[in-house]
């Protein structure tokens, strides 16, 4: 979404696929965790390596942010440096030729963006920093306090994309369930989604990142109730011990998280997304095991499981280490767990129908189509292929009846029955 900020502040610019043609390259880089550090850097030198004589290269975002002055050393090859508090002023940073750090982290207003990927689906960013204080996370330390925006903001540029032919939006930010905490607002999510209904035009939504101590039962029971918004649960854990909740600072123990997931779970046609870190300090061999017999236990829809990684500016960072062999195997028993709830919850479609949305051509070629269940969030839940349909001409960003007819695995096949 930063990134479709920039892009609406350079519309008078073409837009090249080629960094050989390119007079401007902006790398949008992400500083959360060593991987993606290590991508972001990456990026950086292969831009520089395919760039012409004569083109600007120019870093942005959370990496430039957290390591400004390790990295303007570092990068030589890099023309102009800003960090996160100066998307929309990246034409004049380009114009001037200047580096920026504006100290406060950018919050959406009234920007208007270029849309990426889709022509049906937006993510709408509700806040930005983060309040918590996680032992294992830095975020806060580059992006500052939360700031949200206003609702009316909110609402602003949802009723803009619609009028544009946009129907589908997901709600996020780092930690969406404490959206107005800052206003002294506790259930902020709840004035969003009764704001959210009343936008004609919106036919499916749903709210990315909650985080257990800042969500309410009346919050979930809200979602349940809503005609607009999905039963769709995107609820990082990270873990199921409660040592390792204490230890990891995530303000509820294991007794209440199950509380919210099995209310969740209750929803009908409840889908369930939720995110393990493995190899935290403090996790022993009993920790893990806990936590992997409740995710064979719990079955989600959807689970991502991460290494831990040992970030700076973290209270985790001076915490005696689990070595990173014993890391790297539980990591894999983990993930043989994962893959089998993910092929679960595919298995779980067979046969169904319901309402799709085109993407396009899919990851597979063009031999299929590629369709989004309208509960699933776009790119992170998967893709059904679409391999025979009763509508001749279907339109990409267009709603269908679709049947599931075959599953393989986390790959499933659907046919295009109707119009939605």
């Amino acid at each position: 979404m930063d990134s479709e900020i920039m892009l609406g502040r350079l519309q008078n610019y073409e837009i090249t696929p080629e960094v050989a043609r390119a007079d401007v390259i902006i790398v949008n880089t992400c500083g959360f965790i060593n991987s993606a550090k290590e991508e972001s850097i990456r990026a950086i030198l292969d831009m520089h390596e395919a760039r012409k004589k004569g083109s600007l290269l120019v870093v942005t975002g959370c990496l430039m942010q957290r390591y400004r002055e390790e990295l303007m050393k570092e990068l030589p090859e890099v023309d102009l440096f800003t960090g996160v508090g100066d998307y929309d002023k990246i034409d004049e940073i380009i114009l001037k030729k200047q580096n920026l750090f504006s100290p406060d982290t950018y919050l959406q207003a009234n920007e208007e963006r270029v849309i990426t990927g889709s022509n049906y689906h937006a993510y709408i960013k509700i806040s930005e920093g983060c309040n918590q204080k996680c032992s294992f996370c830095a975020i806060p330390t580059f992006k500052g306090k939360l700031k949200s925006r206003s609702l009316e903001n909110i609402v602003g540029e949802v009723q803009k994309l619609v009028k544009k032919g946009y129907y589908d939006f997901s709600f996020l930010s780092q930690d969406s369930s404490s959206y107005m905490r800052d206003h002294a607002v506790s259930d902020g999510l709840i004035s969003l989604i009764d704001a959210v209904e009343k936008i004609e035009g919106v036919k499916t939504a749903r709210i990315l990142y909650l985080y257990p101590s800042t969500t309410s039962n009346a919050l979930i029971e809200r979602i349940i109730a809503s005609p607009v918004f999905a039963n769709y649960f995107d609820m990082p854990i990270q873990h199921a011990s409660d040592k390792m909740l204490k230890i990891m600072r995530r303000g509820s123990g294991a007794a209440r998280i199950k509380e919210l997931l099995n209310l969740m779970k209750k929803a009908p046609n409840a889908f369930l997304r939720t995110g393990v870190i493995v190899g935290h300090p403090g996790e022993s061999e009993a920790e893990f095991d806990e936590l992997c017999a409740f995710l064979q236990e719990f079955k989600f829809d959807r689970v991502s499981a991460f290494a831990y990684s040992k970030e700076e500016d973290t209270l985790s960072y001076e915490m005696e280490q689990v070595p990173a062999k014993i890391i790297s195997k539980r990591l894999s028993k983990i993930e043989k767990i994962t893959r089998a709830a993910i092929e679960a919850s595919f298995a779980r479609e067979l046969g169904k129908k319901f309402i799709v949305s085109l993407e396009g051509e899919s990851s597979e070629g063009e031999m299929f189509y590629a369709a989004k269940k309208a509960l699933w969030d776009k790119d992170i839940d998967g893709e059904i292929l679409i391999n025979e349909s009763d509508i001749e001409q279907l339109e990409t960003g267009g709603r269908y009846w679709c049947e599931i007819t075959q599953v393989a695995g986390s790959q499933a096949l659907g046919k295009i029955t109707a119009k939605a």
